[in-house]
C-alpha cells in the first residue's frame, strides 16, 4: 500500500485567500478603532516573552490559531504610533495604500541588486524619485537612491564624500596609515545621532566630527563653521563634510544652508542635507523658503516615511553626482557580471547592500493615490494643528514656548505661575518654581501622560532645560486630538 506523500509548497491557495481576507479585515477594522488603544503599550518587560513558548512547534499550527494569537498576544504589545494621539518623537504614518504596497513588495519578493533581477524595481524606483524631486523642487541634476533610514543614507553620503576627497581609503583602507591627516565632518550641535554612528561605522571615529555651536533659535552658527574649517585647515586636518539640518531632532530649526554652502565650495567640502523629517515638508509652496541652498548641495537626505504616509522603511538619498557614490562602492562579484551591465542601472552599485527591497512601490502608490495636492493638504493641515497648539501655549500663563515651530513639532514646558507659601525653601521671586522643579513637574507630567495611554509625548533638553516635544504628522490627526493633549496637560500641570 502506497504511503501518503508529505504535503510540500505553500499555503494551499484557498485556504491564503480565505486568512488574506480576514487580515484585511483585521487591518482595516485597527485602522477604524485605533482611538481606542492606548497609545504606549502598557505591558511590563517581558510580559510578551514569558507567554511566547521557549521553543519553536514540531508540527505546523492551524494559520486561524496564529491569528487569534494577534489579538491574545501582539497587539496588548504594540505601540501604536499610527494613532492621531502619537505625538512623540518625529510622529509617523502609514496610509493604507502604503500598507497595499508592502504587500506587494512582500509577494514579489524582488532582490533589486542588478537590472536583470529586478526591472520593475530598478524603473520604477527612478520614476518615482523623479516625481518627488520635481514636487519638492530640487533642480534636474539630482538623481535619487532608496535606502531604509536615514542613518544609512547619510553614512553613505558621508562615504561619498571621504570617497571624493581622493585619498585613496577605498584600496588602502585607513588604518596604519601615517600619510593620512585628520579627517574632519561638520555639523550642529543639535544634530541627529546618526551623524555620530556614521562616523563610526565609516572608521572616523567621534573625534573626527566638530559640532558647531547654535544661535538662540538653535541654528548652526555659519561664522562659527568657517572660524572651525579655518582652524582645522591651519591644523593640518583634512574637512570632507558638512552636515547642516534642515528639521533638526530636537527642535525642527533649519540650518543655514545657503550661508554653508558658500563655506563648502570655498573650500571644496562635501554638502550634505540633512532633511530626512522635514524634506516632505518641501512640496508645501509656502514651505519652500525653508529649502533656500538645498540646490547647491552635493547630497540631500528626506524621508517619506516620517511625513510622507509611507510605511517604514524607505529613505531617498539626492545626489548632485552620483557617479561618486558608485565610485566608492561599486564591486561586481564574477557571478553578478552580465551582459547588459553598461547599458543599465544596477541598484546594488551605490552602497553596501546587494539585495534591495522593491521600497518604490509603495511610494508610488502613495503619490498616485493621494497626489501632489492632497499630499500638500494634509502637510499644511499638520503645520497648521502645531501653530494652533503653540498659540495655546503662547496664550497661557502655565506654559512657555521654547523654540520656534517652521514646521510641526512644538517645543514647550510648563512652567506655572505658584502661590510663593507652597514653593520650597528658599522662596522664589514672581511666583514661580526653581529651574530644577520646573524640570521635575514638566518630567512627571510627561510621565503621567505617556503612562495613561491616552497621548504619547517626547522630550528634549534645550539650553539645560527639560522641554516637552509634541509632534504632528499623524494621518489620522484632527484638532480634538491635540485639544485632548492640551487638556491632559493642563490638568496634570492643576494638580501640582
Amino acid at each position: 500500500m502506497t504511503k501518503p506523500q508529505p504535503h510540500f509548497g505553500d499555503m494551499p491557495p484557498e485556504e491564503f485567500r480565505r486568512h488574506g481576507y480576514a487580515i484585511v479585515d483585521w487591518i482595516a477594522d485597527y485602522f477604524e478603532r485605533i482611538e481606542e488603544f492606548p497609545v504606549l503599550s502598557q505591558i511590563e518587560p517581558d510580559s510578551l516573552r514569558n507567554n511566547l513558548p521557549r521553543v519553536a512547534p514540531e508540527q505546523g499550527e492551524d494559520f486561524g490559531e496564529v491569528l487569534k494569537d494577534m489579538d491574545r498576544l501582539i497587539l496588548p504589545a504594540v505601540t501604536h504610533w499610527n494613532h492621531p494621539n502619537f505625538h512623540g518623537l518625529f510622529s509617523t504614518s502609514t496610509s493604507s495604500v502604503g500598507v497595499f504596497g508592502e504587500m506587494f513588495t512582500a509577494a514579489f519578493d524582488m532582490k533589486a541588486m542588478l537590472w536583470r533581477t529586478s526591472p520593475a524595481s530598478t524603473e520604477l524606483e527612478d520614476v518615482v524619485l523623479d516625481w518627488l524631486r520635481q514636487m519638492m523642487s530640487l533642480p534636474d541634476h539630482f538623481e535619487g537612491i532608496i535606502y531604509d533610514t536615514a542613518s544609512v543614507s547619510t553614512m553613505h553620503a558621508i562615504a561619498a564624500a571621504r570617497e571624493r576627497a581622493n585619498l585613496n581609503i577605498r584600496e588602502q583602507g585607513m588604518s596604519g596609515r601615517d600619510d593620512l591627516p585628520l579627517l574632519r565632518v561638520y555639523c550642529s550641535e543639535h544634530v541627529h545621532s546618526s551623524i555620530d554612528k556614521a562616523c563610526i561605522t565609516l572608521g572616523l571615529g567621534t573625534g573626527s566630527l566638530r559640532k558647531i555651536a547654535c544661535n538662540e533659535r538653535f541654528e548652526m552658527i555659519p561664522e562659527e563653521l568657517a572660524d572651525a574649517i579655518e582652524e582645522d585647515v591651519e591644523a593640518g586636518f583634512h574637512p570632507i563634510c558638512v552636515i547642516p539640518t534642515i528639521g533638526t531632532t530636537s527642535t525642527s530649526s533649519v540650518d543655514p544652508v545657503d550661508a554653508v554652502a558658500d563655506i563648502c565650495e570655498k573650500y571644496g567640502i562635501w554638502l550634505h542635507v540633512d532633511a530626512a523629517y522635514a524634506g516632505s515638508a518641501a512640496i508645501v509652496p509656502e514651505l519652500q523658503h525653508y529649502f533656500k541652498g538645498c540646490e547647491r548641495a552635493d547630497s540631500i537626505v528626506t524621508n517619506p516615511h516620517k511625513w510622507l504616509f509611507t510605511p517604514f522603511d524607505l529613505s531617498v538619498l539626492y545626489c548632485r553626482d552620483l557617479s561618486v557614490m558608485k565610485q566608492a562602492f561599486s564591486l561586481v562579484a564574477e557571478y553578478l557580471k552580465t551582459s547588459d551591465e553598461n547599458t543599465v542601472k544596477n541598484g546594488m552599485d551605490y552602497g553596501i547592500q546587494l539585495g534591495r527591497r522593491f521600497r518604490a512601490l509603495k511610494l508610488w502608490f502613495v503619490i498616485r493615490y493621494f497626489g501632489r495636492d492632497g499630499l500638500t493638504a494634509r502637510i499644511r493641515e499638520h503645520c497648521r494643528l502645531a501653530q494652533l497648539f503653540a498659540s495655546w501655549v503662547e496664550d497661557s500663563p502655565d506654559f512657555e514656548l521654547m523654540a520656534p515651530v517652521p514646521f510641526a513639532l512644538v517645543c514647550f514646558r510648563a512652567n506655572p505661575r505658584v502661590d510663593d507659601s507652597h514653593v520650597s525653601s528658599p522662596p522664589v521671586s514672581k511666583g514661580r518654581l526653581s529651574d530644577e522643579e520646573v524640570d521635575t513637574l514638566n518630567e512627571r507630567t510627561m510621565n503621567e501622560i505617556n503612562a495613561s495611554g491616552e497621548a504619547y509625548l517626547s522630550h528634549t533638553k534645550l539650553n539645560g532645560k527639560f522641554t516637552l516635544r509634541l509632534s504632528v504628522g499623524s494621518i489620522r490627526v484632527e484638532q480634538r486630538h491635540l485639544e485632548k493633549v492640551w487638556k491632559l496637560l493642563n490638568e496634570s500641570v492643576a494638580r501640582t
